[in-house]
């Protein structure tokens, strides 16, 4: 319960506070990337297996592949839209998903339709939990677009090496939450910062 209130007294100030940033990221998108949404809005797979939209900046050029697998340098990420990025800017929308309560500020990062269908057995049990801004995952592939370049095929990568070990650790969150330990994450994602969860550092 405390995690529920926590969230949405939170979000509300957030975006109270946050709103000038807002109108100057639209303003900003609305010349920088002409043509497409201010917004970028998707499904995405929240608690339960429910289906919901996730809101963000648009950081992409309006025509591309329409992968969901990110990585650093492609050309379909505008120069803008690398910013937004680096700086997780893009994800400021995401409060108003908090504020509603399909996500929650920690928790596993929502993935799109296909992903979440390949959690099977006791993997499927971290779909309890809302979707996260941030996370124990999202914190320790912080850099995960950097990473992905890096390999030689990143979609096998992300599917063999990534997804398996993200489950891992939010089987790991499911089983061994605490509020503190959010509140920490928080404050880590913020600073940018890492710290010692589950025997490792993220």
């Amino acid at each position: 319960m405390i995690k529920f209130i926590f969230d949405r007294i939170v979000a509300l100030m957030g975006l109270l506070i946050l709103w000038p940033v807002f109108v100057i990221v639209a303003v900003l998108s609305l010349i920088k990337m002409p043509g497409g949404p201010v917004f970028f809005t998707q499904e995405r797979v929240g608690r339960g297996g429910r289906l919901f939209t996730i809101y963000k900046f648009r950081t992409m050029a309006v025509s591309h592949d329409g992968t969901s697998v990110t990585v650093a340098g492609q050309s379909r990420i505008t120069p803008l839209g690398a910013v937004l990025r680096k700086y997780k800017i893009d994800e400021l929308p995401e409060l108003l998903n908090v504020l509603v309560g399909d996500m929650s500020f920690v928790g596993p990062r929502p993935d799109v339709p296909g992903y979440a269908d390949l959690l099977l057995g006791e993997d499927r049990e971290i779909l309890q939990l809302r979707p996260g801004i941030t996370g124990p995952a999202s914190m320790k592939y912080r850099n995960e677009e950097e990473l992905l370049a890096k390999q030689e095929n990143p979609h096998r990568y992300n599917d063999d090496v990534l997804f398996p070990d993200k489950v891992r650790l939010n089987r790991y969150y499911l089983h061994h939450y605490s509020f503190w330990k959010d509140i920490q994450m928080i404050v880590c994602t913020v600073l940018g910062r890492k710290m010692l969860y589950a025997g490792e550092w993220i």
